[in-house]
């Protein structure tokens, strides 16, 4: 099989976001997506970003055009949601986002009705019923098809840092899990979902391919599921790793992140420098590092089995990044991973409202309506004084 790799200009950005639509008042989840659906598809028909279903009835996509900057991507985004609200507000609907809704249960959600989801979950029944999460999806532009297995091994490395800054599922059918990301161990029960294989070229992917297609694994590229994962149609690497992120502001600087790291990167591979890579064994461990501790992880850093605290080690690399996050016009963004290691992550600041509230896990419902209506723009973000530059 052989796997063309698009075209597509290096280091451009495109974001994918999973939204909740819920009951205004109850913060139940609401099964009315198609109903939204159906009332935005011709007034956003024109536009340069995209609306639509995913698995779940409860759930609508926003989806970015390419941006040559983060800021363009996320003001594509911007503009999705208020397009959104536009239909979904006179229903006495509201968006939230988190990688779980803290109380909603499985079995009383409803399947979108389209041939793909009804042979997903025919296949993987009880844990396909179960893939009641929201996650983000970020792709970052490669120029040279022979850069992005290369590329992938190495910010495998920085998969748990990515999924500690977007941990925001806590809570999993009306109880408390004990993980910041619930989300990140369910997701990989699926059959080809979870951390990619180790390839060391465009090859090594093109036979793994061939292989799942031919044994009835997979119909083609796109059901491939990896936290990280080639693009093909897209060229692009895209990051599924993380979470559902609770506000734009955060979502603008988890995708300032991934662009610069992908940058960085490509540049250390232009100079012939080696690229830090660490043994699976050790990218596995880290993953359920992030997902159980998320912002406190104490993860492998290096080949050796180095350990640090991820917090320290994701400052010390946004420091060395900073200069690369100026060149590609995200400076401000990439600030904001700073907001997100003062104030906590969002499974943080979800545990601290279930807390304040005994327990009740309505109020952690309508903390994160709150934080999804009334959080900042992007737009009024950007045009806050930036004294950091």
């Amino acid at each position: 099989m052989t796997v063309p790799f698009a075209t597509s200009a290096r280091s451009s950005v495109g974001i994918e976001w999973e939204l909740m639509l819920a009951d205004r008042e109850s913060g139940d989840l609401a099964p009315r997506a198609p109903e939204v659906l159906a009332a935005v598809e011709e007034a956003s028909a024109l536009e340069r970003y995209t609306i639509t279903g995913e698995l779940l009835t409860n759930t609508i996509e926003v989806t970015s055009g390419v941006g040559d900057t983060v800021a363009a991507a996320v003001d594509d985004i911007d503009d999705a949601i208020q397009r959104v609200r536009e239909f979904a507000a006179p229903r006495g609907l509201e968006m939230l986002c988190a990688g779980s809704h803290p109380f909603a249960r499985w079995y009383e959600q409803q399947i979108t009705d389209k041939t793909r989801y009804h042979k997903l979950i025919e296949r993987t029944q009880w844990w396909g019923r179960n893939m009641m999460i929201w996650g983000i999806h970020i792709h970052v532009g490669v120029e040279d098809v022979n850069k992005v297995f290369p590329l992938i091994n190495a910010l495998s490395l920085y998969l748990p840092h990515l999924q500690a800054l977007s941990a925001s599922s806590p809570f999993w059918a009306g109880e408390r899990t004990g993980y910041a990301s619930n989300r990140a161990l369910v997701f990989q029960q699926l059959p080809t979902a979870g951390l990619p294989w180790s390839f060391t070229e465009w090859r090594d992917f093109e036979n793994y391919l061939d292989g799942m297609v031919g044994t009835g694994v997979m119909e083609d590229a796109s059901e491939v599921r990896w936290d990280i994962r080639p693009a093909p149609k897209w060229g692009t690497i895209e990051i599924r790793a993380c979470d559902g992120m609770s506000t734009l502001p955060e979502l603008a600087a988890v995708a300032a992140l991934v662009q610069v790291l992908t940058e960085y990167l490509s540049r250390e591979l232009d100079a012939g420098r080696p690229l830090p890579v660490i043994p699976p064994w050790f990218v596995r461990e880290n993953k359920w590092r992030a997902a159980r501790y998320g912002l406190d992880a104490r993860v492998i850093v290096d080949a050796d089995g180095t350990q640090r605290p991820v917090t320290e080690h994701l400052r010390e690399t946004m420091e060395m990044l900073e200069p690369i996050a100026v060149e590609l016009h995200c400076g401000r963004e990439f600030r904001g991973l700073r907001t997100i290691l003062d104030q906590g992550a969002s499974y943080l600041r979800q545990t601290r409202v279930a807390d304040a509230a005994d327990g009740d896990l309505r109020e952690v419902v309508q903390h994160l309506i709150r934080e999804f209506r009334d959080g900042p723009t992007l737009r009024e973000h950007l045009a806050q004084p930036d004294t950091g530059r």
